[in-house]
């Protein structure tokens, strides 16, 4: 992994980017902390042209978007669109909001539909990804979801953008789901996991919690990973202290130097 893989997800900043003018002083403070690739989640209001003005004179590289999912599984076009106009070839499906996943006809279903949209962006040159939480590490009339996610999705029109912290919370293996996607494996959510007061789990800054960040990183290359996303959900104080200490850290122990 090099260092100009490494982007921050912008969900971490989401109260920092509510106008125009505040992405633009957030954007600064993330090229100034080291960062040169962003993928744009949770923005308020803002224009594809304003957007990529601000990103262009920071020197910063959309690397990929998050999009709603209902827009997504029923209106995918309007996806090849933004991307289009955002000069953007990767994004992902955020959360199976609305979808039953208890029920295995429903589940399917909404796989199907997964499967279509991943094939009208695939026409457009562009590249949908599956963003995990914990939920689809529910079984299903005996089926781990996130298998059937996969296993019922052509590769070709189904990638992943593995949550490190969120394979871990479901009680699966970042590492071996990093190996299982060898070839549709385009991003990764780096989100270390750390165990804090009263036996809680909470999300920490990279190299802060108990996940092993070598053996994750060389596995999702291995998968032929191009970004590395930094995400952390909340964070314990100002989250641009956050982000530097995880991108300080990514620098000096991870990174090929």
């Amino acid at each position: 992994m090099k260092i100009e893989q490494v982007a921050i997800q912008l969900y971490t900043l989401r109260d920092f980017c509510k106008t125009p003018a505040d992405i633009a002083s957030t954007m600064k403070k993330c090229r100034q902390i080291g960062y040169r690739a962003v993928q744009a989640s949770a923005l308020g209001p803002i224009s594809e042209e304003e957007l990529l003005r601000i990103l262009d004179g920071e020197g910063l590289t959309l690397c990929a978007t998050h999009e709603p999912s209902d827009t997504l599984l029923n209106e995918p076009e309007k996806v090849v669109e933004r991307l289009g106009k955002l000069k953007c070839k990767y994004t992902a499906y955020p959360s199976p909001k609305g979808i039953d996943l208890g029920s295995r006809a429903a589940v399917e279903e909404w796989i199907a539909k997964l499967d279509r949209a991943g094939a009208v962006l695939r026409g457009a040159g562009q590249v949908l990804t599956y963003h995990n939480h914990h939920h689809e590490f529910r079984r299903v009339d005996g089926d781990l979801i996130f298998d059937l996610i996969f296993d019922k999705t052509d590769p070709q029109n189904l990638g992943g953008e593995i949550d490190t912290y969120w394979v871990q919370y479901g009680g699966g293996n970042p590492v071996e789901w990093c190996e299982k996607l060898a070839g549709r494996l385009p991003l990764l959510h780096l989100k270390d996991y750390a165990v804090i007061e009263e036996s809680k789990v909470t999300y920490a800054e990279i190299g802060a919690g108990n996940l092993d960040f070598p053996k994750i990183i060389a596995a999702a290359e291995k998968s032929g990973c191009e970004w590395f996303i930094v995400e952390q959900d909340t964070c314990p104080g100002d989250p641009f202290d956050s982000i530097k200490k995880s991108f300080d850290h990514i620098k000096t122990h991870l990174c090929a130097h």
